[in-house]
């Protein structure tokens, strides 16, 4: 680590836009990823900065209460810092936490959400407890996925070279903040092989074939992404996407599998959008059954390549498992999965439920849902498609019965207001809310304030290296 590197950071203080502010001291972290200074009596918010770092900044806008600016040198780092493990770290985006020890990421996560709750919620807290993290600090996701492309990202000392072209096929992830040009990944330490070596060997047949890589600016070429998932049952899945069917298609398939004979399925998508969703396509299976199966303790899974499962297999188990503690059924309880994805969670507590409701809005997700509790031979559990605020009325429990427990798991936006009210007035016994955003979990558990008081608090960490974070509440009726 040294000087030169170019950090984007928030600033603050009553200063002229581009004027230097020298030798400012990072004082704290925030949330999100960022730390924090304080400047002039207002608070300065940094990115890609850790606390004890000493640096010079250039500011590049200017609001009331804070402002923005450019790392223009670092002084001295913080005694907290360690050196980055991987060659692409800073550039490729895909994960911000590098240069601190594990224990120190886990602490700032822990801060985020007891500040958060404390903050937003502004409700009576428990003491939180510890945050769970990850025995597996790399190669820890289930699935990836790479993009090829024709415009790599240059180093910014390439910048200066004319002879340096973008011009060049690539396979890796999206440059932080920049949507058309891709940093070409050497190796990449967050899933196990073959992870690195597929990339590599397509990358190296499509270049050595003349196959054209994918344009995202002109919406042309042929090789898109690849999409690997690789389970804990030893199966691996491959879904090859393709921006049209091309005479290089059933040779490269061949290729693949003759070089990689431990791919349980490979698939190929044909997408002619502009976006890489699967959303609306139809993957076409050229190798094995189209699907792996992953197991959660004694449950099995079946994913497909357009289900939703969760990312970090070993951590998902740990953090159920929280669920399941929290929830504490006896058998008798009917148990609603709101925002339940692939059923996964509500499944996973199925053992000890007396009926499992689920309620998802992705119809695909449901369908899965639905194959999972067959495979675990659940008869008990029963999903419906629905945007959770709009189905989740008095008809539809009276249809299926009040819920004894709610478990619910939404998106980063948080629970629609029309759940909220419908939760209030159905008054389960207990609520058990997982989030992967504190901040709406704190805003929803104010709202349930009335009716529920926070009985427990678990952070978890799923992603390791990153500022992401789950956080699990209980919440129990105050009857």
């Amino acid at each position: 680590m040294g000087e030169g590197i170019c950090y984007y950071i928030y600033a603050v203080g009553k200063r002229k836009l581009g004027e230097l502010l020298e030798k400012v001291l990072v004082e704290d972290y925030a949330a999100e990823g960022k730390s924090l200074t304080r400047a002039a009596g207002k608070v300065i918010f940094l990115e890609n900065v850790v606390p004890g770092d000493l640096v010079d900044l250039r500011l590049t806008r200017n609001k009331k209460d804070w402002a923005e600016g450019i790392v223009t040198r670092i002084h001295a780092f913080s005694p907290d810092r360690v050196e980055p493990f991987c060659e692409h770290f800073g550039i490729c985006g895909g994960c911000q936490w590098q240069m601190l020890p594990y224990s120190r990421q886990l602490a700032f996560k822990q801060k985020q959400v007891t500040d958060v709750l404390a903050r937003i919620g502004k409700v009576g807290l428990p003491e939180i407890r510890p945050i769970i993290g990850a025995e597996h600090t790399t190669d820890y996701r289930n699935k990836i996925e790479y993009t090829f492309s024709n415009r790599r990202f240059l180093l910014p000392a390439e910048l200066q070279d004319p002879g340096i072209s973008t011009a060049q096929n690539v396979a890796g992830f999206h440059a932080k903040g920049i949507y058309d040009k891709i940093v070409d990944i050497k190796t990449c330490h967050l899933q196990e092989e073959p992870s690195n070596g597929l990339r590599l060997a397509i990358k190296s047949w499509a270049i050595s074939h003349g196959a054209a890589f994918y344009d995202i600016n002109r919406h042309q070429g042929w090789l898109r992404t690849v999409q690997i998932r690789i389970c804990r049952s030893g199966e691996i899945m491959v879904n090859l996407v393709l921006g049209h069917e091309a005479p290089e298609l059933l040779p490269l398939l061949d290729y693949i599998l003759e070089t990689f004979p431990m791919i349980s399925t490979l698939l190929y998508t044909i997408n002619s959008k502009s976006n890489d969703s699967l959303t609306g396509l139809v993957p076409i299976c050229y190798f094995g059954k189209g699907y792996v199966t992953e197991n959660l303790e004694s449950f099995r899974f079946k994913i497909g390549p357009k289900s939703f499962f969760q990312t970090n297999t070993r951590q998902a188990e740990r953090l159920y498992g929280v669920v399941r503690d929290l929830a504490g059924l006896t058998g008798s309880e009917t148990l609603y999965d709101l925002y339940c994805g692939t059923g996964s969670m509500g499944i996973f507590l199925s053992k000890a439920a007396r009926h499992i409701v689920g309620v998802e809005l992705v119809d695909e997700a449901v369908q899965d849902a639905c194959q999972n509790a067959r495979l675990n031979g659940l008869h008990q559990a029963h999903f419906f498609t629905g945007d959770v605020g709009e189905l989740c009325r008095p008809e539809f429990f009276e249809a299926h019965g009040r819920p004894d427990i709610i478990l619910t798991d939404p998106p980063r936006a948080g629970m629609q207001e029309k759940l909220l009210s419908q939760i209030i007035l159905l008054e389960p016994s207990k609520l058990i809310y997982v989030s992967c955003n504190p901040s709406t979990q704190a805003r929803d558990i104010q709202r349930l304030d009335a009716k529920f008081r926070v009985t427990a608090v678990q952070p978890v960490d799923m992603f390791p290296h990153t500022h992401h974070i789950e956080n699990v509440v209980c919440l129990e009726n105050r009857g």
